[in-house]
């Protein structure tokens, strides 16, 4: 006996519908994943002009230093403060300053966790705020953000933010 062997046929398998469903189930998955968004610190940086680049000689008693350490422990003027510390003594320094050469040394180590970093900005920015808040209600009788651009220049005039940060190092808040 003779076995033929027969060929055949494999079914086809439709796919074109394939791509669109693959389309579709994407679209689909991005539309309902939501999206975690980092926090991030608003900055104004100065404008680069490499003609003119001017150097500032400040008095070290405008200037306020602010450290972190790789522990992420927190000194001002190389004494360890907290965050709410921190924010009363930028307040009073910055308060006491009768010119805008006041300068919010920030030093940070390699090893600074990103959080605390965040958290000793907030701190800063918050006395700033503080602040501002408290001269436009005293000057003009409503709060910050209801100021007027002119009188939104006169308080950032009198509180500017000037906070200069200089590259982290191993030892970055270590007295």
């Amino acid at each position: 006996m003779k076995f033929r062997r027969r060929h055949r046929d494999v079914p086809e398998l439709n796919t074109t519908s394939t791509a669109d469903i693959s389309f579709m189930l994407l679209v689909f998955f991005l539309v309902t994943s939501s999206m975690s968004s980092d926090k991030g610190l608003g900055r104004k940086l100065p404008p680069v002009d490499e003609q003119r680049q001017e150097q500032r000689d400040i008095s070290r008693s405008n200037v306020l230093q602010v450290a972190l350490d790789a522990d992420d422990v927190l000194y001002c003027d190389d004494k360890q403060v907290t965050l709410t510390e921190l924010q009363r003594q930028v307040e009073s320094f910055v308060a006491s300053r009768q010119t805008d050469r006041h300068i919010i040394a920030v030093r940070t180590d390699r090893h600074t966790s990103y959080n605390a970093y965040f958290e000793m900005q907030t701190a800063i920015v918050a006395a700033y705020r503080h602040l501002r808040e408290q001269m436009a209600q005293r000057q003009y009788g409503h709060s910050f953000s209801e100021c007027t651009d002119e009188e939104h220049d006169a308080i950032v005039a009198r509180y500017p933010q000037r906070i200069s940060e200089g590259m982290p190092t191993e030892k970055g808040g270590q007295p």
